[in-house]
């Protein structure tokens, strides 16, 4: 139990700091952030709401009010799937290409600063092999 409350802590920590960096600098919520690069990674920089849900690890409900208000920024535009009447997908505008990329910069020297430089490769790569292990063996 130890391990597992000191990676739940480790987590919350780097998470807190990743996500003040990002609203200080860019005005940006690590959950918009996280939105904006899995639409930027898809497909015709776009994907279904559920899917969204799925990838960021919010619920369907979450994901539409963040989806909302990436929307009303200009980041992202809803489109209805051709064919499918009820099928909505979130794509990435130009605008929010813009914003993702300049808001890189801030997320990765933070992941750099509050987590790679603390730990050396070998560590790294034994964390890697360690997480994508738990990670695989969930349904």
């Amino acid at each position: 139990m130890d391990a597992w409350r000191s990676f739940l802590r480790a987590h919350a920590k780097v998470t807190r700091c990743l996500e003040a960096e990002l609203l200080t600098e860019q005005r940006l919520s690590l959950g918009a952030y996280d939105v904006l690069a899995e639409l930027a990674s898809a497909p015709d920089r776009s994907l279904r709401m559920a899917e969204l849900a799925e990838a960021v690890l919010l619920s369907r409900s979450g994901v539409t009010r963040l989806v909302d208000r990436l929307e009303r920024a200009g980041l992202v535009v809803r489109e209805r799937v051709d064919g499918d009447g009820r099928g909505v997908v979130a794509r990435l505008t130009q605008a929010g290409a813009n914003k993702l990329g300049t808001a890189s910069r801030t997320h990765l020297a933070g992941v750099v600063k509050h987590f790679v430089e603390l730990l050396d490769e070998q560590e790294l790569q034994t964390l890697r092999v360690l997480t994508r292990r738990v990670a695989d063996a969930q349904p």
